[in-house]
């Protein structure tokens, strides 16, 4: 008996979909797309025509893409604030969902997202790429066998010198964006640490935003700042640098700091995990990642030599049709985003308010 074939539809065929998602369908067999689709239409069509489709599956309006009959999933990448909105709607029809990150721009739209999932019985899995990076995976099962015996703090930032996305475009107007650099970059890191911590409940949160360079002329110099589409007389009501202070119910605690401009160096992200047994830190920077222990009543450094990671954001969407085709046990549970959303809420508020916000 051959594998059954997944029908799944795009929902959102922009810069995050052409850029990152399409490879997972353009090396699985066992995938079929059966619709994309876009309120630009013409974004549909020329994505659809990238993957050898014609026109006759492509959309303007999600719903008609949910009244396809025998959909077995979607995969959302549309602007934040529609995340929520499409994966409800989809869940309630008794379809799965994967999405892009963020979960949704607020806690009552991730808890009405985990909700209809419970409520369905169907899978919805955010994306969260970085759990799927060599390093990642390598730390993991390395925590796992308890070398690194008690994590209790962490350190995570993902900082820009320039690298604005879309400036004046969604992305920098609250409304659909839900934030700046911390819903934007924040997630990953901090899922990341939060994840290989043992997923720790957040319990309260101390931060700072800042919207410095909303009117800075200088050209961007990241390469993400391509993402999204910028508006030369465009909204920018969102932070572009965030610092904050996270505990958690089990007494750890987080350090956090995204940036979309900042006076530094060089954009660069990291994290860095300290446990009693040894702590370990990875920077794109520079590459590296390191293990550091004792041997002998000596300090000493591991440096493992990983291959490059085979594309993170493909593995993820995998492990969701392996979950689906399979029955693989889903690494990713709709509380995690709950929780996650908890945390940028609280952030955005302790910023607000000038103090530390219980979740």
């Amino acid at each position: 008996m051959g594998t059954k074939k997944l029908k799944v539809g795009i929902i959102g065929c922009g810069g995050i979909f052409n850029g990152a998602h399409i490879y997972a369908y353009q090396d699985n067999k066992n995938v079929e797309i059966v619709a994309f689709c876009d309120i630009v239409l013409s974004k549909a069509v020329s994505t659809a025509k990238k993957l050898g489709f014609d026109e006759s599956i492509c959309y303007e309006n999600y719903e008609d893409v949910l009244n396809i009959e025998g959909l077995d999933a979607v995969d959302i990448c549309t602007p934040n604030y529609l995340h929520s909105i499409i994966a409800v709607a989809a869940l309630n029809k008794g379809i799965n969902v994967f999405c892009e990150k963020p979960d949704a721009v607020s806690v009552s739209e991730a808890q009405k997202m985990q909700d209809a999932a419970e409520k369905s019985g169907k899978v919805l899995m955010v994306m969260r790429n970085n759990r799927y990076n060599n390093y990642s995976k390598f730390l993991k099962k390395y925590i796992n066998d308890g070398k690194m015996g008690e994590i209790y703090t962490a350190r995570c930032a993902w900082r820009r010198r320039r690298g604005i996305p879309g400036k004046g475009g969604w992305f920098t107007t609250k409304a659909q964006s839900g934030g700046g650099p911390l819903i934007d970059l924040g997630v990953h890191m901090i899922d990341l640490c939060i994840w290989l911590m043992g997923n720790p409940k957040p319990v309260a949160v101390s931060a700072a935003t800042y919207t410095k360079f909303a009117n800075s002329e200088t050209e961007a110099d990241s390469e993400h700042a391509q993402f999204g589409e910028a508006k030369a007389d465009g909204t920018f009501d969102v932070e572009d640098l965030a610092m904050g202070f996270i505990r958690f119910d089990n007494g750890c605690t987080m350090q956090i700091e995204f940036s979309w401009a900042s006076n530094i160096e060089r954009e660069h992200n990291f994290i860095e995990l300290r446990g009693t047994k040894a702590g370990a830190s990875n920077d794109t920077a520079d590459k590296s990642f390191k293990i550091f222990t004792e041997e002998n009543g000596i300090t000493v450094d591991y440096i493992p030599n990983l291959p490059d990671s085979n594309g993170p954001h493909k593995q993820n969407l995998f492990h969701f049709f392996d979950v689906l085709l399979n029955g693989k046990e889903p690494d990713f549970v709709p509380v995690q985003g709950v929780n996650m959303v908890k945390i940028l809420e609280a952030a955005y508020k302790s910023a607000e308010l000038g103090e530390e916000v219980k979740i």
